[in-house]
């Protein structure tokens, strides 16, 4: 049978049935992980280009490096060959694993937990209550999200600084110089990212599927991975801002170039000296990386949770 014929309930399952609630959130995190690295797989390309483009800034002339999303893409290619649009990927491997696996599965199981709570269907959960949810899920992911991003973003923007012939920097040696603390420079730009990432992303996900259930409640796999794709633009280019701050603040300055302070010093400098528009620096590429990345992992985490009957 095709995967386009099958569909997925989204009638309530009690916390109670068949497994315990410890053990369900466990399958629930698993489930999540295995989203994470299906998704990552497929879009990291466009998350170095998006990288790059957030990160630039104009040299002596008044002029960019980079025109645009398709030059950045060739440009990386030309200096660096095909291996340098996946520079920083295996970190980000290393880190989506838990943190998908965080974001996915907490949402899932405080949806679930806030809908027993209220005796509705989880899949229509009062929108308050389900962005709630949302923000308790972006929460908690931070502890794996800042370590991760920081190591792959100075992987990504190494590649670009480097003369030819100079040896890359590993994980390894970026992990080293940055040391614990280092590791979660940018935690408040994080924060103010994802947190409100997912109170738009979660319920919106939700609502858009419950407009393509049948009447008997099923929604289709093409449905999941199309809400998730509308949801994933919409929440991403709404907190694009926060991105760019925190791509900011989690590059190592070089001489000459501002240090900042923190998120409101950032913002304000990026306002002051390149204007209100460079705060939606590589919005396009962005939407681009998180629509497709939440489409595809919300798509392998419900058919897990359908087979596996969670």
């Amino acid at each position: 049978m095709s995967i386009a014929a099958e569909s997925v309930s989204i009638s309530p399952v009690s916390l109670g049935e068949e497994k315990s609630g410890t053990k369900k959130l466990v399958l629930k995190l698993f489930n999540g992980a295995i989203a994470g690295v299906v998704g990552t797989l497929i879009i990291y390309p466009l998350d170095m280009v998006k990288t790059r483009l957030q990160n630039q800034k104009m040299d002596a002339s008044g002029n960019f490096r980079y025109k645009g999303g398709v030059h950045c893409f060739k440009s990386i290619i030309q200096a660096e060959g095909a291996r340098g649009l996946y520079r920083g990927l295996v970190p980000n491997l290393i880190g989506i694993t838990p943190e998908k696996a965080i974001k996915l599965a907490v949402n899932d199981y405080a949806r679930e937990y806030l809908a027993k709570t209220k005796n509705v269907d989880p899949e229509h959960l009062p929108i308050h209550l389900g962005m709630v949810a949302g923000a308790t899920a972006g929460f908690c992911q931070v502890i794996a999200t800042n370590p991760m991003e920081i190591v792959k973003i100075q992987m990504q923007v190494a590649g670009a600084e480097l003369k030819p012939g100079q040896p890359r920097p590993t994980a390894l040696q970026v992990v080293q110089k940055l040391g614990l603390k280092g590791m979660y420079k940018g935690t408040p730009a994080t924060l103010l990212r994802d947190v409100p990432f997912s109170i738009l992303f979660f319920p919106s996900h939700a609502y858009l599927k419950t407009l393509c259930a049948d009447s008997n409640g099923n929604v289709s796999f093409p449905a999941v991975f199309g809400s998730g794709i509308v949801a994933g633009i919409f929440a991403a280019g709404a907190v694009t801002p926060a991105d760019v701050v925190k791509t900011r603040l989690q590059v190592a300055a070089k001489p000459g170039e501002p240090v900042y302070r923190g998120f409101a010093h950032c913002f304000k400098e990026i306002v002051r000296n390149e204007g209100p528009s460079a705060l939606f620096k590589g919005v396009v590429p962005r939407c681009m990386i998180v629509s497709p990345l939440f489409g595809f992992a919300l798509l392998t985490y419900e058919a897990q949770q359908r087979y596996l009957k969670l």
